[in-house]
């Protein structure tokens, strides 16, 4: 009988072997080809550039309003309550212009908007005149304004609490207003 013979055996599980082998390097070759693809991503992403710099914009509101939907803060001594879900963040600032706070120390800063968030802006304002409007950056409560009147021009003002840190890394979102923007 053929398959009694070791020639037999040892050929089939030789086969065996280099098939199992040649499967192992295979499924090794195409892992380490998946990680390599994944670790160039950044590369391929068009090398953009880090944005560690987070502004919002949040509307008072009623503190009857769902709990997961708002946030407490204090402004002049009173509780507020403010929307949680920014009316305007970062991604609607096409342009900046920064200037020196009154208080000599910090910065404020004029954020123009892209046409459809000034759009909304406009509608936001006309809506709730007498309501407060709170300013963050980077998570950092740093102004709070009330609004009298709607804002037609596209423009939001910090009036003061940025940090000289927090102008540089607006330079790499946006524009100085009246400038080109980087390429």
């Amino acid at each position: 009988m053929l398959w009694n013979t070791p020639s037999f055996f040892d050929s089939t599980l030789a086969s065996h072997r280099k098939t199992t082998q040649s499967t192992f390097m295979k499924n090794a070759i195409a892992r380490l080809l998946v990680a390599l693809m994944l670790l160039s991503l950044p590369v391929w992403g068009g090398g953009k550039k880090e944005n560690n710099m987070a502004v919002s914009f949040h509307m008072e509101t009623e503190g009857t309003n769902n709990p997961k939907m708002i946030f407490e803060q204090d402004v002049a001594g009173r509780k507020r309550f403010f929307q949680r879900s920014p009316d305007f963040s970062t991604k609607d600032i096409v342009a900046f212009s920064p200037f020196l706070a009154d208080n000599q120390v910090d910065f404020g800063v004029v954020f123009q908007l892209r046409p459809s968030a000034a759009a909304r802006l406009e509608n936001l304002t006309a809506a709730n005149q007498g309501r407060l409007l709170l300013a963050t950056c980077n998570g950092r409560v740093v102004d709070v304004v009330e609004i009298d009147k709607p804002i037609k021009d596209g423009f939001l003002v910090i009036w003061n609490g940025i940090q000289d840190a927090e102008i540089k890394e607006c330079d790499k979102v946006a524009p100085r207003i009246g400038k080109d923007k980087k390429k």
